[in-house]
């Protein structure tokens, strides 16, 4: 299943700065009338909160600098702009890579010296590689590997100052029942980086928006069952991102489940051009705008 790339939730007061021209954080409970003395408005802005501290932690999205295949390396497995060879395991399960002392790699507490296998996450292996400040992820798609680095001191970080976000509006937190499809189904979508990669999805949440008009989303399932979606709406490119993520939390048996357009969020390529990001599949551009929820980058 195609998921999300993690991002790392340690936080980063040095560049905790949510500048927004919607709203600064902390009026969102008061922007909105409906919001005041709210525990689902207090809950959004907790998480809003953590939300920022994601995105401007040392090694969160906008610390990547660079996605590296390793289809794009030469002979002898070296690729421009990573120091080291770079190699894919004969049975194509994990990479190897070769270094000296110079190359300054470690895999865990130890200097990478010579030849290290690395695997993929719950794997025997290590699956991180730092190189001084800086760490290389692992990544595979498709059977294809990749190395992304992640750089606390890159250009994205420090010129961050917020994203443009609008404040809590009880209206768009609406009931909707989820639809499982019998088996999953895998369609191919363009991604951001101009390829076209499966999608998985599990199913369909319908809804009713607040103007009464009923839409449905195509979803994945993933985690522990939560629902996670790839959108886009009337906003879309005229006020907000191209496409934006939303995720809800697991549907209670009967389907039922909350679809909280509040807590829509950027995908990660709209903080680094170096991220995979699904498009929206066919069947989710909604015929109508979603004014809440994370709109883009403050600028």
């Amino acid at each position: 299943m195609w998921q999300v790339d993690p991002m790392n939730a340690e936080t980063s007061p040095d560049f905790l700065n949510p500048v927004s021209a919607d709203h600064p954080l902390g009026a969102a409970s008061t922007a909105n009338p409906r919001a005041p003395g709210s525990s689902a408005a207090q809950q959004w802005q907790e998480w809003h909160q953590q939300r920022l501290e994601t995105v401007v932690a040392p090694y969160g999205p906008l610390s990547v600098t660079g996605t590296y295949w390793l289809a794009d390396a030469d002979d002898e497995g070296w690729i421009e702009g990573l120091p080291g060879q770079w190699h894919t395991t004969p049975d194509g399960t994990g990479v190897v890579v070769r270094a000296d002392v110079l190359d300054e790699l470690s895999a865990g507490a130890e200097m990478l010296v010579g030849e290290r296998r690395l695997g993929v996450p719950g794997s025997a292996e290590p699956t991180r590689v730092t190189w001084g400040d800086r760490r290389l992820e692992l990544l595979r798609r498709e059977g294809q590997w990749a190395v992304r680095v992640h750089d606390p001191a890159a250009p994205a970080r420090r010129a961050f100052t917020g994203i443009r976000t609008m404040p809590y509006d009880g209206r768009w937190a609406l009931p909707g029942t989820f639809h499982a499809y019998e088996a999953a189904r895998r369609v191919p979508v363009p991604n951001a980086d101009c390829q076209e990669r499966g999608l998985d999805l599990g199913g369909e949440v319908r809804f009713t928006a607040p103007d009464g008009s009923e839409h449905g989303l195509r979803v994945s399932v993933v985690g522990s069952g939560a629902l996670w979606a790839v959108f886009a709406d009337g906003t879309s490119g005229r006020g907000s991102y191209r496409f934006r993520f939303l995720r809800t939390g697991a549907p209670a048996p009967d389907g039922t489940v909350t679809v909280d357009f509040n807590r829509t969020t950027l995908p990660p390529c709209a903080f680094a051009e170096h991220f995979l990001c699904p498009y929206p599949p066919p069947g989710n551009t909604l015929a109508l705008d979603v004014p809440v929820g994370e709109r883009g980058l403050a600028r």
